[in-house]
This record gives C-alpha cells, sequence and structure tokens, in this order.
C-alpha cells in the first residue's frame, strides 16, 4: 500500500471547504457558549434561587448525556415540538447549549475559587459591585478559569466531528464521503487527524500565551 497524494491534492477544494465549515460552527459554538456559560454562572450565584435550581438541572441534563444523543433528538426530535432547524444551524445550536453547560461549571468554580478576603477588602475599600466586579472578580477568575477553557475549546473542536451524524458538511463527513468514494481511508482521514492536531497545537499554544500575558498584566497593575 502506497499514500496517494494525487488523491489528496485532487480533492483539496472540498477538504478546505469542509474545514472552513468546521472552523465556522467551532468558532461560533465557543463564543455562544462561552457568553451562555457565564451568564448562567451568574444567574446561579446571584440569580433568584428558583432560577439557580432549573439553571443546575439544565446544567446536569446537558452534562450527563453525550452530545451525540443530544444533537440527535434536536435535529431529527425538534420538528416534534415545532423546532425545524437545517443541519448547520441545528449543528450550531446544539453545539453551543453544550458548550454554554461546560462553561457555566468552569466559570462557576472561578467565581467560587476567589478568595472571600480579597471581596471583603475592596467592601472596605469603598468598592461599588460594579467596581468590585470589574477589577477584582472578573480578572481574577480569568486567571484561574483560563486553562479549563482552553482545554474545553479544545474539545469542542473534537466534537465538531459528531456533527456528520446530521448530515454538517464538515471536515469528518467530507473525508467520509472521499474515503468511501475512493477506498481511501488511510489518505482522507490521515489529512483529516493532521489538520485537528495543527488546530488543537495551536489553540494551545495561543492559551498558554494568554496566559503569560494576563499574568503579567495582573502583577504589573497589582
Amino acid at each position: 500500500m502506497t499514500f496517494d497524494f494525487a488523491l489528496v491534492l485532487e480533492n483539496v477544494p472540498n477538504i478546505a471547504r469542509a474545514f472552513g465549515v468546521t472552523l465556522g460552527v467551532w468558532a461560533g459554538a465557543v463564543v455562544f457558549g462561552s457568553i451562555g456559560g457565564f451568564a448562567i454562572a451568574v444567574a446561579r450565584r446571584w440569580g433568584p434561587t428558583p432560577v439557580g435550581w432549573l439553571l443546575r438541572a439544565f446544567v446536569e441534563v446537558i452534562r450527563g448525556t453525550p452530545f451525540l444523543v443530544q444533537i440527535f433528538l434536536l435535529y431529527y426530535g425538534g420538528p416534534f415540538i415545532g423546532l425545524s432547524l437545517d443541519n448547520i444551524p441545528a449543528g450550531l445550536f446544539g453545539l453551543s447549549v453544550y458548550a454554554a453547560a461546560y462553561y457555566s461549571e468552569i466559570f462557576r468554580t472561578g467565581f467560587e475559587a476567589i478568595p472571600k478576603g480579597h471581596l471583603e477588602a475592596a467592601d472596605c475599600a469603598g468598592f461599588t459591585r460594579a467596581q468590585t466586579l470589574r477589577r477584582i472578580v472578573l480578572p481574577e477568575m480569568t486567571m484561574l478559569v483560563l486553562p479549563a477553557m482552553v482545554n474545553m475549546t479544545i474539545l469542542m473542536l473534537k466534537e465538531t466531528a459528531v456533527l456528520s451524524i446530521i448530515s454538517v458538511p464538515e471536515l469528518t463527513l467530507e473525508v467520509s464521503a472521499i474515503g468511501t468514494a475512493h477506498y481511501a481511508f488511510v489518505e482522507s482521514f490521515t489529512i483529516v487527524a493532521l489538520l485537528y492536531w495543527g488546530l488543537t497545537d495551536l489553540c494551545g499554544r495561543a492559551g498558554r500565551l494568554a496566559e503569560a500575558r494576563f499574568s503579567r498584566y495582573r502583577f504589573s497593575h497589582s
């Protein structure tokens, strides 16, 4: 057996298009998921108790079931409750909801890890709640949750492969089609593995760089 480079080259446009879909869905899910997760964490910590109970139940359900089952139910079961989405919007929505549940737990633990003495010192200094949030809570929480956020973001990239189950034209679906058409699964999935590895490595490096720069900023302004 030999690795057929010609097959890879002739399918570069299709692979690049699918790669763009993967990037778009991943980026959108990370943005919407982190915003939603932050809102859930804030509501659970400072919102009314009944709201906290409902959000906790939501998070437990999402974290307690496989993403494959969730996206399958959303896409194929959604029309039964009046929620009919095309494959890409359904994939983006499902992945964003999944991400929000996990990001919310990261933010929640970040809030809880802030030393109470820092908050008490802010009160003694006469900080308003908004000033405490902006100058104490958010900077310290960011430092605490950044590694976990990077890890979760990398996991979200890998979860985009699951969207092939609802025919989202992302990387895994495209290379599966190429492999089936040409009986060249080794070539096609090797390219996929390299692309995912490259994105994962890039994301990890960016996270470490952000953590280092944020640490220097915090210490220089402390």
